[in-house]
């Protein structure tokens, strides 16, 4: 503050401004004592909240617009025909699928060469009929090996694919050059013609010359072509790869709930749940503080407590005015055990779901709004989190807002505390010099004498 105090003069201790001070400061400790303790309850009321929020995690992706959004596709002969569905899209049934031949891209193969990278084949030029037009290749002679004349092809854009295959088959002249179309089906042929070299170790010609097919398959019955193995959207939201062909073969495919997942999740539900219940029953719990005495934990007896954990047990008891069978969650095998917390029979769950999948699915969609288990359920759960109106938001909120009003009243009281300080060093420093004086006059007097 820029003015000491000696306290030789006057006789009083030199921190005797840091004294008063201090002293006045000390009234500040129950109001910090009071913040801690309040920002402690903050941070507990949010883990809460993470907690209460995380019971409606697995449901988010439970259900869709039309039911369960966890399907699954079988094969009866999944090396012969796989698939993929899409949850959202895809309808549940069975289907026959029958593959008559698998769809393929044109190729050729060249005549057999006794190396790779050293036998040249001339200069020239290959030629290619694409469904995009006449394509040529320029050969160079030091371009004309079969590895390179694959480089120059590649680097073409020609629309064809080339590589060299050792055909072991043919133990001195087992190089050959084969050229394949890029795409399957038959409106992506192309026709491979003689080469045109000239000047060459060995001439390059080209045999054994395969079109472009479609794929040919049957579906319930029915004859279809595709250009491509993999076929998309075959059925609602279920793209097929066809893999094997068998003529006369019929595999049966099937897109159905996949209740492993669905049960799953369920379980993650009563988990999150239990989790959340505990939680407040271990709040309610007395145990000994450091003296001894036996006290609740610190959010125990509050009523936010209360409303929510009336709410979480109305959210398993109340029933559904849906149109299904099921009216309570309980018949679905979510019960309660004798402490308050769920137990899930999955054996139940799976029973339901797997007898009467629609019953399940009306019960617990609803309306998709306000009406079923689970738009209840998010909008009992949003409820108790609105920062406004909610049992636990609306603490949280008061919480916070009783942190600031501290501040407030702390940054005031040492505003005030600087002042007083100031004015305090100012006036002892005053009365330092008036003594100062003082004890200099009567020595004057004294000597004088």
């Amino acid at each position: 503050m820029g003015l000491k105090i000696s306290g030789l003069a006057s006789g009083m201790p030199a921190n005797l401004v840091d004294q008063v001070i201090e002293a006045e400061r000390s009234v500040l400790k129950p109001i910090q004592a009071k913040k801690a303790d309040t920002e402690d309850k903050v941070k507990m009321v949010g883990d809460f909240e993470a907690k209460i929020n995380e019971i409606t995690t697995n449901f988010s992706s439970l259900m869709g617009r039309k039911g369960f959004v966890d399907k699954k596709f079988d094969s009866s002969f999944a090396d012969f025909v796989s698939g993929t569905v899409d949850p959202e899209i895809a309808e549940s049934g069975d289907h026959t699928i029958e593959v008559i031949q698998l769809a393929s891209k044109p190729s050729v193969a060249s005549n057999g060469f006794p190396d790779r990278n050293k036998t040249l084949a001339g200069v020239g030029y290959i030629k290619f009929q694409t469904a995009d037009g006449v394509k040529e290749v320029y050969i160079s002679k030091d371009e004309s090996t079969l590895d390179k004349i694959a480089e120059k092809i590649n680097l073409s854009n020609a629309g064809v694919t080339a590589t060299v295959i050792d055909d072991v088959n043919n133990k001195d002249r087992g190089f050959k050059l084969q050229i394949s179309g890029a795409i399957t089906g038959e409106d992506n042929n192309v026709s491979f013609p003689v080469a045109y070299m000239l000047d060459g170790e060995m001439d390059l010609q080209f045999d054994n010359e395969l079109k472009a097919q479609n794929a040919k398959y049957k579906l319930d019955g029915q004859e279809f072509e595709s250009e491509e193995n993999t076929i998309k959207d075959l059925l609602p939201g279920v793209t097929v790869d066809l893999k094997q062909a068998s003529p006369g073969k019929e595999i049966k495919i099937k897109v159905s709930e996949n209740f492993d997942i669905i049960s799953e999740k369920l379980k993650g539900f009563v988990d999150s749940y239990n989790a959340a219940l505990s939680f407040i029953q271990q709040q309610n719990k007395l145990n000994p503080d450091k003296s001894g005495r036996q006290r609740l934990g610190p959010l125990g007896g509050e009523s936010f407590m209360r409303r929510t954990e009336n709410t979480l047990r109305s959210i398993i008891q109340t029933p559904q005015m849906t149109n299904s069978k099921f009216q309570r969650v309980i018949e679905l095998g979510v019960e309660f055990n004798r402490n308050g917390t769920l137990n899930f029979n999955q054996e139940k769950f799976k029973k339901a779901v797997t007898t009467e999948p629609k019953e399940v699915v009306k019960f617990m969609r609803g309306n998709n709004v306000d009406v079923g288990f689970v738009p209840n359920l998010m909008r009992q759960i949003k409820g108790l989190t609105d920062p406004n109106s909610g049992a636990i938001g609306a603490r949280k909120t008061a919480y916070q807002g009783r942190i600031r009003n501290m501040d407030n009243q702390l940054e005031r009281k040492e505003k005030s505390l600087e002042k007083k300080e100031v004015s305090l060093r100012k006036q002892f420093a005053q009365m330092e010099e008036a003594m100062s004086k003082i004890q200099s006059q009567g020595a004057a007097v004294a000597a004088i004498k």
